[in-house]
């Protein structure tokens, strides 16, 4: 009974979490983890400090290079990547958004190219729905391939956590052909799917009533002489820290002890916010206002209160979960899959998903390359139309063409996200069990 009680706390310290949005995860969660120590006294275990340490070394680096304009000369040459290839835009702008997101490690990056998306499209007579929609999505599978995504680090940290010797590389080595051809299954679906513009009786109905406008010109601030460098930088730190994950050499001192990946992915960032700052001299307080360090704190404390309440819960109980459904979980791993997804769709976060939810998996006996086969299926998050890659693409959309159905669930996302987040993990699924 006091099992169940306790799974009463921590399903009700999400789902009144979710209601609140945003931080309101992390501050629910540390309630709940209160209620768990001091009514059914259960230990707590230590905080995920490792998983906020990578995210927040990644942040500081990403924030500075926000400063100092590397993100938006990295929109730049999207943009002129999805403009030279106008009539492919279906595959091309999704294959660029997956690129630049998996670069700058976060899935916002595509509503600065959503505009952009939409103009072409619109100028190419392709329903932008198809472009669009595929674009958002490709921009979220990214994160669980980039090695400066919030989702892998809590990934890494948790393998390593766990006694695991999985790298960052060789998480990489099956997340990023996973993804990548996930969203080129899902950009060829998506070339069939809706009417064309010409052909759709409510798009020209709209046109009719005027309420369809040309896309209006995208103007363009100077940026400063520094961005491109900055941008450089930073990719140059992600570069060393991969690197790094296939050569332990590199991450052994004199002292011949090998540092662990995440412990070096921390020095790599903070040694790559270091370079931005004395080479590009952005202004720091620009920085600390930026919206990728405001994305990066938020998901800092969703993990902080979140993660500790279900480690806490998970570790109370492992030993007779193990007994009772280890043996079949490890027959039948798509389940926990499945689990993933939906846990996802909840929390509305890829890295609280696999800081609250992959530890069962790990507690029930699944090995680590199951548990990176399986990791594409944190890609949920679409499944209810609130995140903030759909809900600006609908807002940049204004052909009408991407919608909310009459059942909230039957929404222009739906398909592309299922095709993509199932592809993926079955994708990765099987790349694990060859090269892990």
């Amino acid at each position: 009974m006091d099992v169940f009680l306790q799974a009463v706390v921590v399903i009700g310290a999400v789902v009144i979490g979710v209601r609140f949005g945003s931080i309101g995860l992390g501050i629910c969660g540390g309630g709940g983890l209160m209620i768990l120590n001091q009514v059914f006294g259960l230990r707590p275990t230590g905080a995920p400090v490792d998983v906020i340490l990578i995210i927040l070394a990644v942040v500081t680096a990403a924030s500075t290079m926000q400063a100092a304009g590397g993100i938006d000369c990295m929109v730049r040459i999207a943009e002129r990547i999805i403009r030279a290839n106008p009539k492919r835009i279906v595959f091309i702008a999704p294959l660029v958004t997956w690129f630049f997101s998996f670069l700058a490690g976060t899935a916002n990056i595509v509503q600065a190219l959503m505009p952009v998306i939409y103009e072409v499209s619109y100028a190419s007579k392709v329903r932008p729905e198809r472009s669009m929609t595929v674009s958002a999505i490709a921009a979220q599978q990214s994160l669980v391939a980039s090695p400066v995504a919030a989702c892998t680090a809590a990934l890494l940290g948790l393998l390593g956590s766990s006694g695991s010797n999985m790298t960052l590389g060789q998480i990489m080595m099956v997340t990023i052909p996973a993804t990548l051809l996930a969203v080129l299954i899902t950009s060829t679906v998506m070339s069939f799917y809706g009417k064309e513009l010409d052909k759709d009786p409510e798009y020209l109905q709209r046109v009719k009533e005027g309420l369809v406008l040309p896309p209006k010109p995208i103007e363009h601030k100077e940026l400063p002489k520094t961005a491109a460098w900055s941008a450089i930088i930073f990719v140059l730190g992600v570069v060393f820290a991969v690197v790094a994950g296939f050569f332990p050499e590199i991450r052994t001192p004199h002292t011949g002890k090998i540092i662990g990946m995440g412990t070096f992915l921390q020095m790599s960032m903070l040694a790559a916010a270091f370079l931005i700052l004395v080479i590009c001299r952005p202004n720091v307080k620009k920085a600390l206002e930026s919206s990728v360090l405001r994305a990066g704190v938020s998901a800092i404390i969703v993990i902080f209160g979140l993660a500790w309440m279900a480690d806490t819960f998970i570790s109370a109980h492992k030993a007779a979960w193990i007994a009772s459904m280890g043996s079949y979980l490890q027959d039948y791993p798509l389940l926990f899959a499945v689990v993933c997804f939906f846990a996802s769709s909840f929390l509305a976060s890829q890295a609280a998903t696999v800081r609250a939810i992959m530890p069962i998996g790990i507690a029930l006996g699944l090995s680590p390359a199951t548990i990176v086969g399986l990791y594409p299926s944190v890609n949920g998050t679409s499944f209810f139309p609130a995140s903030g890659p759909v809900i600006s693409t609908m807002q940049f959309d204004q052909s009408g063409t991407v919608v909310i159905g009459k059942y909230v669930l039957n929404h222009s996302f739906m398909v592309p996200m299922l095709t993509a987040t199932t592809s993926a993990t079955l994708i990765a699924l099987a790349l694990s069990k060859v090269l892990l």
